[in-house]
């Protein structure tokens, strides 16, 4: 069976790293797999597995490129072409816009269509037309795969995905090492404590809301660093989101630039969950957060914003973890952090039955529910 992956790049991010794990998974399985992108390699952040083929959108010629919009029906005869071409048996969009143009593309090509959502969907409305297709096409998807219940209820509910699959992330444990190695110690003092957040997408992960929330507690503990993995130095929609967030800090105490600590991508996530003091996930919205699911399996007490899907999901409040109302004020995470901060029994605790997730999301079996559905749907 030859299975094809289309998502708009191999960048930075949890959507591109649960592709590249489901590809491997396929190719264990002796399929063969192909991971179809719209941009080139060059904005890969990581490396196919063995054994997977790499495919890029055909582009058109630069004179229909410029027609813009007015140009997507030729970009959906061009992939159509290329499915054809490539003799596929079973196709998996990932995020909306892949999804949607695999859907139109396919259509009447007798080929299988499975979708997978990576966010809420409501949390993240992509632009009118889009919104529009999606709510044409996501009913002739063969299967849904959701990451959560209640992102399965909405597009039931809003989208007509009646056929769905409810498949979680798998955790990876231990977490493998890969290129750029950035050892904590070179960028902290020892013994310092530390506040560790992760994430490509400042706005979305609530990076600004953690700045007065650390002003306010490093004022209180002078040794006191925040870390924030992730962010590139390349702007996102046009941002300079480390910029942004120092611009933030300044506006509230300019003599703390130095303790807000931002080492970019890092590809040694075990060692920097080993050294933080506490893992803050403070999401205006998420879809299954890979952050939290890896910190909580390397140990980590968790604190999480109960956005609307996803840290409820991983953390009972109290138990493995801690939730915050979505709307928590900045005094209301001081509060909690701090007393976190000082009780050392309660945060070993909490890290200890936070490694549960290790059992609960075990890649064997989450592999094995994949692979199922899967051939369902090729078997018809």
């Amino acid at each position: 069976m030859t299975i094809v992956f289309y998502i708009d790049a191999l960048k930075l991010g949890g959507a591109e790293r649960i592709v590249l794990r489901w590809a491997q998974w396929c190719v264990q399985e002796g399929w063969r797999v192909v991971v179809l992108t719209r941009h080139g390699p060059e904005r890969d952040a990581y490396p196919l597995p063995e054994g997977v083929e790499r495919w890029q959108e055909v582009r058109l010629p630069p004179w229909q490129e410029r027609l813009g919009w007015w140009a997507f029906p030729l970009r959906l005869q061009a992939l159509r072409r290329q499915l054809r071409q490539g003799h596929v048996d079973l196709l998996v969009g990932v995020t909306t816009l892949p999804a949607v143009k695999l859907l139109l593309a396919s259509r009447g090509l007798g080929v299988p269509c499975v979708v997978s959502e990576r966010n809420y969907p409501p949390a993240k409305l992509p632009p009118r037309p889009w919104r529009a297709l999606r709510r044409l096409t996501y009913p002739w998807a063969d299967l849904h795969l959701v990451q959560t219940s209640t992102t399965g209820a909405w597009l039931r509910r809003h989208c007509g995905a009646r056929r769905q699959c409810l498949l979680p992330n798998p955790v990876t444990w231990p977490l493998p090492d890969r290129e750029p190695i950035e050892p904590p110690d070179q960028w902290l003092d020892p013994g310092a404590p530390v506040l560790l957040a992760a994430g490509t997408k400042a706005h979305q992960k609530g990076f600004d809301r953690l700045i007065p929330i650390f002003v306010a507690l490093a004022r209180r503990d002078p040794q006191l660093r925040l870390v924030l993995l992730g962010l590139s130095a390349e702007p996102y929609h046009g941002r300079d989101q480390q910029a942004w967030l120092r611009q933030r800090l300044d506006s509230l105490d300019s003599t703390l630039q130095s303790r807000l600590v931002m080492p970019g991508a890092v590809g040694n996530m075990a060692a920097w969950y080993a050294r933080a003091s506490l893992f803050v996930l403070p999401s205006r919205y998420e879809g299954f957060p890979n952050v939290l699911l890896e910190a909580m399996a390397a140990g980590c007490a968790c604190v999480a914003s109960d956005c609307a899907t996803g840290p409820r999901d991983l953390i009972t409040d109290h138990v493995n973890g801690l939730l915050l109302p979505p709307q928590a004020s900045t005094e209301q995470w001081v509060s909690v952090l701090a007393a976190l901060l000082e009780d050392h029994p309660r945060r070993r605790r909490l890290g200890m039955a936070a490694q549960a997730v290790r059992r609960r999301f075990d890649s064997e079996r989450l592999r094995c529910d994949f692979l199922e559905a899967l051939s369902r749907i090729h078997d018809g």
